[in-house]
């Protein structure tokens, strides 16, 4: 699966967009400091012109001049920055501020994807619009303890522990999750969590459920027209930082998923790619649904946190729902 060019395009646009809109909204910002605090705009003025004697020094080999240079420009620099700050202002106040300030909203990084642009694209690919909805309701703030009592709240601040860890020390410990147990305990609801919280740390998440997930998969597999394409879908799923598939055993189950899920779970195993998985299925459940080869990778290389107590789902929905927050 594979962007047509006018997806491409658009998806560029509106980088172009959003860059244009942060740096007018710096220039507004530095009109306004050249108009009320004075002496900034001489300062720039003099900044500018020694810019371009350190340009000359540069070409001519003028070391000596160039060091001295260089050092009357980060004078007045500083200079500028105590009159900013001086007039009230945040030290800040004057840097751009773009959405991805790694690639600045270019979408690029020395001639590579930025990994924000990586993430647009996934987006539009795999219509993951729908995880964008439910991450504004399912989220670490709004995450409750009130529907668990006895053993199932243990399991359950267990799992939120275990969620929150994964966050944490995503970018330093390769960790794979596992949340198992009854119908609407709250699986998916701290995989959302998860999901959420590395997207606004800038890596690329795909959130599938596990019917969608091997649909992708099946048109891929039998895609005989377009291998470079296939080669493409396969290469999003094994490749994103984080792979999220929801409900797993809600899928149709055959020989070819069966050969499809344990290639994808063990591929991001062996390149420390971490993935998190929810399911409804009990342990000998997995092990009769999938082969050993499945049920071993995931034992072995997974935490299993098994996760219990009333279909929360059912009582929001009959109105018990509760509002205090932990």
């Amino acid at each position: 699966m594979s962007l047509t060019n006018s997806q491409y395009d658009s998806i560029i646009s509106e980088y172009d967009r959003k860059r244009a809109r942060k740096e007018r909204e710096y220039q507004e910002r530095l009109d306004l400091v050249n108009e009320r605090v004075e002496g900034y705009s001489e300062l720039g003025r003099q900044i500018a012109a020694l810019g371009v004697s350190s340009a000359r020094a540069l070409l001519s080999g003028q070391m000596d001049s160039l060091s001295d240079v260089n050092r009357q420009i980060d004078e007045l620099s500083q200079k500028r920055k105590d009159l900013l700050v001086k007039a009230g202002y945040p030290e800040d106040y004057l840097t751009v501020k773009y959405d991805c300030p790694d690639c600045q909203d270019t979408g690029y990084i020395n001639g590579a994807k930025c990994h924000c642009l990586k993430q647009a694209i996934i987006s539009v690919l795999y219509s993951q619009s729908n995880i964008s909805k439910l991450l504004k309701s399912e989220n670490f703030d709004t995450l409750s303890y009130d529907y668990y009592e006895g053993e199932d709240l243990n399991r359950f601040r267990a799992a939120a522990s275990a969620a929150r860890s994964f966050v944490d020390n995503f970018d330093k410990d390769y960790q794979n999750l596992l949340f198992c147990g009854t119908v609407g305990t709250g699986k998916s609801f701290l995989s959302c969590c998860i999901a959420g919280e590395l997207l606004d740390r800038g890596h690329s998440v795909i959130y599938f459920s596990a019917v969608e997930l091997f649909e992708v998969l099946s048109s891929a597999m039998f895609n005989n027209k377009n291998a470079d394409e296939a080669y493409k879908t396969r290469s999003n799923l094994y490749e994103c930082d984080l792979l999220i598939i929801d409900d797993l055993g809600t899928e149709l189950t055959n020989s070819a998923v069966v050969t499809e899920l344990f290639s994808l779970i063990n591929e991001r195993h062996l390149s420390h790619r971490s993935t998190v998985i929810s399911t409804n299925l009990s342990l000998d459940a997995l092990r009769d649904r999938y082969d050993d080869r499945v049920f071993s990778r995931i034992a072995e290389r997974y935490e299993m946190y098994r996760i219990q107590g009333p279909d929360i789902r059912m009582l929001k929905r009959s109105g018990l729902a509760k509002n205090r927050k932990e």
